[in-house]
């Protein structure tokens, strides 16, 4: 995972550069990485400095090769079909599937790592310049995010909710019952700390906008921000400090764990009534 995340790279660039670091790290030369590729060296450079586009299969291949997962496929579905803006693309195929610790502050929503199929659908729909093709697909994606949670080493998840977002009705009764039910299960596991942050807190460091943070094994920690659909991601060292205390300053206004986790259950069982 390389440190600089200028922002006009293009998805074909971001591929590249991570096909010239996994290359690098793994001692391969382009003539080498080319043979194991079925490619030419000359393919293999071109593609490192995007201007040549990857294809579906060759992607595929990377990652068994590099033992990546799925990270050279997902870079390149962006280029193909990409689903959402080019700085959550960032974020969330580059940066969140490296992380061996995420932080999250949610003032408005469940978070979109722990949203269940159903509930991601209504939040989506509330574009209404998408259409339901769209839809679909950023769900997919949604999805697709959080199989981090579910690899054999998961990272650290410490998520800070407000508290009214289990009471703010995201279509329907049922579907709040169930979400709220899959934030039991998930606050239930040993690397999640879900902590609910009461609605009326004196605190006001986080009524500006949500935010994520990551820490990787290899770069610098990672800012993800938005607000009013305009977001940033960013390794820059002065916005990294002040994300990190604004979220020290909410999670001291928090619910512990476990008594969140109580009232979780407990606003669960009253949508559970409301069916």
């Amino acid at each position: 995972m390389t440190d600089d995340f200028d922002p006009r790279l293009t998805p074909v660039q971001r591929f590249g550069r991570e096909l010239a670091r996994v290359r690098n790290e793994a001692g391969l030369s382009q003539s080498r990485l080319g043979a194991r590729l079925g490619v030419s060296s000359s393919l293999v450079g071109h593609m490192e400095i995007g201007s040549r586009k990857p294809r579906a299969e060759l992607a595929a291949r990377c990652d068994e090769i590099f033992k990546t997962g799925d990270l050279f496929a997902r870079l390149c579905r962006n280029i193909t079909s990409p689903v959402g803006p080019q700085w959550f693309l960032r974020w969330s195929d580059e940066i969140e599937p490296r992380a061996h610790v995420l932080r999250s502050w949610d003032p408005l929503l469940v978070p979109g790592l722990l949203q269940i199929e159903s509930y991601a659908r209504f939040v989506f729909r509330g574009d209404l310049a998408a259409s339901e093709r769209e839809v679909e697909e950023q769900i997919s994606a949604r999805m697709r995010r959080q199989l981090v949670l579910r690899r054999d080493s998961p990272p650290a998840l410490w998520v800070l909710v407000d508290e009214w977002v289990l009471r703010r009705q995201i279509g329907g009764p049922e579907v709040m019952y169930e979400q709220l039910d899959h934030l039991v299960t998930v606050a239930g596991r040993q690397n999640v700390k879900l902590q609910l942050v009461p609605h009326d807190s004196p605190c006001t460091a986080g009524l500006m906008s949500g935010f994520a943070l990551a820490e990787l094994p290899d770069a610098p920690t990672v800012v993800s921000v938005e607000s009013a659909g305009v977001g940033e991601v960013s390794a820059e060292h002065d916005l990294v400090g002040a994300v990190l205390a604004r979220y020290d300053r909410i999670r001291a206004e928090a619910y512990r764990p476990g008594q969140s986790l109580e009232m979780i259950k407990e606003m669960r069982d009253q949508w559970k009534q409301k069916l």
